[in-house]
């Protein structure tokens, strides 16, 4: 048996691989909650991108706004959250992901 060496990629592939696995590990309304803040996240994204849009007129200038208002979150969060991180952070962190998955697909859209 060999041992890898400890380099940041290995290091890194064994904090994405812990995160994952307590993103799996647990009671399934842990589960289900996840999935419906990751969905609920896209459905706020997707309608509040339309509705930037008509209110502002320019879908550029509201996708914009939008992904300015999730960094704003990333930067809160890396601010308050410790290593382990709480459950309510990581739902706010899904509702994230959907939101930002919604606005880049807007974005494609938009450019097709």
């Amino acid at each position: 048996m060999s041992s890898l060496q400890q380099t940041r990629l290995s290091r890194m592939q064994t904090r994405f691989g812990r995160s994952l696995e307590e993103g799996f590990a647990g009671p399934w309304w842990r589960r289900s909650l996840l999935i419906i803040s990751l969905l609920g996240g896209f459905l706020v994204g997707s309608s509040l991108t339309e509705h930037l849009a008509n209110a502002v007129g320019s879908r550029t200038i509201s996708a914009l706004t939008t992904l300015i208002a999730c960094e704003l979150l990333v930067l809160l969060r890396r601010r308050v959250v410790t290593s382990p991180m709480a459950f309510r952070w990581r739902l706010l962190d899904h509702l994230r992901i959907g939101f930002v998955y919604a606005v880049v697909l807007e974005a494609f859209k938009v450019g097709s």
